[in-house]
């Protein structure tokens, strides 16, 4: 079977230029804001009010109801009417949760000419997803939005990464790229039993290169307390550019992340690119503990978005060190206008920003 990587296509770098950002509007019927999801519309339009000025923005939707419903409650939210019409496209793609990111298309590109020209062609991966190791059934919607989307969007190319002839599962959450061939992940997650039990270590690492168009897998270790994903890499360490990594460092020993960030961060110390170089790290703070109904929630400002010429980067009202991971983020991004957006209340999903959206490349 032909892969991305064997026909020379590549998952590009989140801060590619951008057509559109990708959401799966929540219901209240779901199970990711139990008790809350009242204040959730309203904080998702907080995020697609920076968005739609910038790119358009996709949404899954149930059917013709709710994309009257969630037009509505975006105005509500301070979407300006003009942009709900004109910049927001609606999906009539049944999903079982709002995670786009984990369950999304995931869009590899190739460049070519034709005619003399330079070209971009785009297909779509659809990975298995078994929601986060079978944890919250059922997620068969979820599980066909990526083919569902390349149908809306008359891609023709869709692959489907298998392993023996079964799915390879993979959530988009748990991978980021640099754009110049290398993978991070962790082992805690993409490791573990629940989602490939059948494959080892060197099966999954030829699958992400075969899949994604990488060359070379980097691994750090754990999550932090509160990740349901089993340790998602977007809640601890992001590319800023081809050759910068961010991650996340506790000043607390006494807190429950302290001795994972800090072994993550001693191992950021020894990867190294495509081309055998070190890594420039960049360290952020982690915020003060969000705690809701006494469980610990996965507040983390690594949990970031690139949109075209702006980050969106989750706060959590923690004046100090929201103000610190902006600052240090804006001076390593001075050409893009970072931006704070509250997430106290989407962290009760166990997500924020990113875990929300996945990225439409411009092709």
């Amino acid at each position: 079977m032909p892969t991305p990587h064997s026909l020379g296509f590549s998952f590009p770098p989140e801060w590619h230029p951008q057509s559109a950002t990708w959401f799966s509007w929540p219901r209240p019927e779901g199970i990711s804001f139990p008790e809350r999801y009242h204040t959730i519309p309203a904080n998702i339009a907080a995020i697609i009010r920076q968005i739609t000025p910038r790119q358009l923005v996709r949404i899954n939707v149930p059917n013709e109801n709710y994309r009257r419903i969630v037009s509505e409650q975006l105005i509500a939210g301070g979407v300006p009417k003009a942009h709900v019409k004109n910049r927001v496209k609606f999906h009539l793609i049944k999903t079982n949760e709002a995670w786009c990111r984990d369950h999304g298309p995931a869009f590899v590109l190739r460049r070519g000419k034709r005619a003399g020209k330079a070209t971009t062609q785009a297909a779509i991966v659809d990975w298995g997803f078994n929601a986060w190791g079978g944890k919250y059934p059922p997620w068969d919607d979820d599980d066909r939005v990526p083919t569902l989307a390349a149908k809306d969007l008359g891609i023709k190319r869709v692959f489907y990464p298998t392993f023996k002839g079964q799915p390879i599962v993979m959530e988009g959450g748990a991978v980021e790229f640099n754009g110049d061939g290398c993978v991070l992940t962790t082992e805690a997650c993409l490791l573990h039993k629940n989602r490939n039990p059948h494959m080892t270590r060197g099966d999954i690492e030829r699958a992400l290169c075969d899949w994604y168009g990488q060359e070379k897998v980097l691994w750090l270790h754990d999550g932090i307390a509160g990740d349901d994903t089993d340790g998602h890499i977007d809640d601890l360490a992001r590319f800023l550019n081809p050759t910068t990594i961010a991650i996340a460092l506790e000043a607390d020993s006494r807190d429950a992340n302290y001795k994972v960030l800090k072994d993550n961060a001693r191992r950021t110390t020894f990867l190294r690119d495509a081309h055998g170089q070190p890594f420039n790290i960049v360290t952020l703070p982690m915020p003060k503990a969000v705690v809701h109904d006494g469980q610990r929630l996965p507040a983390t400002y690594l949990n970031f978005l690139f949109i075209n010429g702006a980050l969106l980067v989750p706060t959590f009202r923690d004046k100090k060190n929201d103000r610190l991971a902006l600052s240090v983020l804006q001076a390593v991004l001075p050409e893009h206008e970072v931006i704070g957006v509250d997430c106290v209340e989407l962290v009760w999903g166990l997500g924020t920003i990113h875990c929300l959206t996945q990225q439409v490349p411009k092709w």
